[in-house]
């Protein structure tokens, strides 16, 4: 006599957001584009046209490690 099989569930893995919240608009609207061989980054809100770009300083960054850098430049004030 054996036992009834389980039926295993995995739970999906998570991935990080593509699009991202604007601080001056509202909307998830802003798209972060990585040029490594430039080693730049272009940050641009789709609906109210914010427009920013920050030098890739490691290989590795991901889009959400520069709009972190968007976000601390927005909120000190340096990008309107």
């Amino acid at each position: 006599m054996g036992r009834r099989k389980r039926k295993v569930i995995r739970a999906p893995k998570r991935k990080l957001p593509d699009i991202f919240l604007c601080h001056n608009c509202g909307n998830n609207a802003i798209r972060v584009v990585i040029i490594k061989m430039k080693q730049i980054a272009i940050i641009k809100c789709g609906k109210c046209g914010l427009q920013a770009e920050f030098p890739v300083i490691h290989a590795h960054e991901q889009p959400i490690d520069i709009y972190c850098k968007f976000t601390d430049k927005v909120s000190t004030g340096e990008l309107v």
